[in-house]
This record gives structure tokens, sequence and C-alpha cells, in this order.
């Protein structure tokens, strides 16, 4: 019997809704008695799939605006792409992670908690991105390896320097219990309403200057980027660990492509990849994990 099955407190959904009801002190417990890894070992390299878009209303991805609707299907998504051995962990809101550990489906991965989920996806207040997820202290009691932060930075809107202060608090909580604070900046405006990411190389390293000074420490601080082009240039701006980040991008085949080429900047060491492949466009995750854990190898 594998360890993550003999740790399993939950065969089904079902079981594991009951467990929540009647039980519920039993998820801090498998916290507590997980077996955990640290960051870094081998040859340095992290392949983490990412979950963390629903907490925020994000829901679609690509062409299908309810693909994340069901959590039973992204639980099931999650836990193929966690067993592949070449996936080193997850990145998740406290909801998901809570399933993935009574489901046994966490010994011996890292894992990333997200903090700020405030700002919800088409809002008026989307910028003003607060913390309402996972804290510093609740990562750090779960034995986590580190939080993320999304840290949008929009030159016209105030709730920028809101959600700025707020992780800025939250990188030096982070640092003071020894976990990783990953940051994942973006410069943003509004185009017709809607927040719209630049993804020039020019504004992405305005925004790691910009990310890299916050908080009073930036000895935990890792990066999360987007794959654009000048990758080179681009990685020049910072001397901070990078995992790349995979978006939801139109053409799975040419994301692909312009990973396997950024990997080879030194100062990446792996990618942080969600949508791209727990919802691939022939719902493979099984290879399409298989294809990105050989490019991180």
């Amino acid at each position: 019997m594998s360890s993550s099955l003999s740790r399993a407190l939950c065969t089904d959904y079902a079981e594991l809704t009951e467990l929540r009801a009647s039980d519920p002190a039993a998820i801090a417990r498998a916290w507590q008695h997980r077996v955990t890894r640290p960051t870094i070992r081998g040859n340095g390299r992290l392949m983490i799939v990412a979950a963390d878009h629903p907490a925020r209303g994000a829901l679609a991805v690509g062409s299908r605006p309810t693909a994340m609707n069901s959590r039973t299907d992204l639980l099931d998504r999650l836990r193929a792409a966690l067993a592949d051995p070449g996936v080193d962990g997850v990145l998740a809101t406290s909801d998901i992670l809570d399933d993935l550990v009574v489901l046994g489906a966490l010994e011996d991965k890292v894992v990333f908690s997200s903090l700020n989920r405030g700002g919800l996806a088409g809002s008026s207040f989307e910028l003003d991105d607060r913390m309402t997820a996972a804290t510093a202290a609740s990562t750090a009691a779960a034995k986590m390896n580190g939080g993320k932060m999304l840290c949008r930075i929009d030159l016209d809107d105030a709730g920028t320097v809101a959600t700025m202060a707020a992780c800025a608090k939250a990188v030096d909580e982070l640092a003071a219990h020894g976990l990783i604070a990953m940051l994942e900046p973006f410069m943003s405006t509004r185009v017709e309403g809607k927040v719209r990411n630049d993804l020039s190389p020019d504004a992405v390293i305005k925004s790691i200057h910009i990310s890299q000074g916050i908080g009073s420490t930036s000895a935990y601080t890792w990066m999360k980027l987007p794959v654009v082009d000048e990758m080179d240039r681009v990685m020049d701006s910072t001397t901070l660990p990078t995992l790349l980040l995979g978006g939801d991008p139109a053409d799975p085949d040419e994301a692909f492509a312009s990973w396997e080429k950024a990997l080879a900047l030194p100062s990446v060491r792996g990618l942080i990849v969600g949508r791209t492949l727990l919802y691939p466009p022939d719902d493979d995750v099984a290879s399409a994990v298989a294809t990105a854990v050989s490019m991180v190898r």
C-alpha cells in the first residue's frame, strides 16, 4: 500500500463531506501527520500545479466559461496530476488543500497556500486584492512550504496600494516563519471595464522591480512570472528564484514551446501551471502533466 493511500482519511467524496460534518478536527490532524518535504531537493527544479483560481471567481478555461464549476472534477484532475512522481506539489486555497490532504494526495509534496483572493474577477474592487484566504500563521501551522500572492499594479487604481501593503505585511510574516513568499506581479489596466495584464517585456520588468522591493526582507521571496517575449532580458531584472506561470493560453502547444525555451534561463527554477495542465483541450491530464514534467526534469 502506498504511503499516500495509507494516510488517506477518505477514499471518496461522500466520505470527505461526512468527515467535514462529523469530525472537522481531523483536517488539522491530517496536516500534522502528513509526510512533508523541503522545497528544494535533487536538482532543485520544481513542477507545481496551481488551483487557486476558483476562490477569485475565475472559473473559465479558454472558451469554457464554467469549466471549473465542479469541485469533484477539479479534485479528480488535481489527484491525477499529483500522482505523477515528477510533480513536486501544488498551490491552492485552503478549501482545496484541506480536501487533498484528507484524500492522501499531499504526502511528500511541496505545498503553497494562496493568500489574497479578495480581488474578485470582474468586480469594481478587483485591484484591491485583500488577504481573504490563508495566512502566514495558518501556512506555518500546516507545515506548508510557503504562500503565494497576486500583486497586480494599476497606476490608475487606488486599490493597488492597499494590495501592495497587504502583500508587504504577508511577505514579512512568511519570512518570520522561514517560509517562501511567492509574488506574482503584473502591470495591469482596465480596458472597457475589464482588468488586463500588460505582458510586454518592459511592463513585466517594471512589475518585477516594484514587487521585489515589497516587504522588509527579500530573503524568502520568490517570483511567479509569465512567459513573455525576450525572457532573457526579463529575467535579467531579478536575482530572485523564479517559477514560470502557465496562465490560460489559447494554444497549449505554443505555450509548451515557450516554457521549454524559458526553462533554460539560469534563475528559472521550474513551472507552476494550472489550467493548461488541469484542463487540456483533450482532457488528458496525465499526458499534459507528463509533457510539462519532461521539460522541467
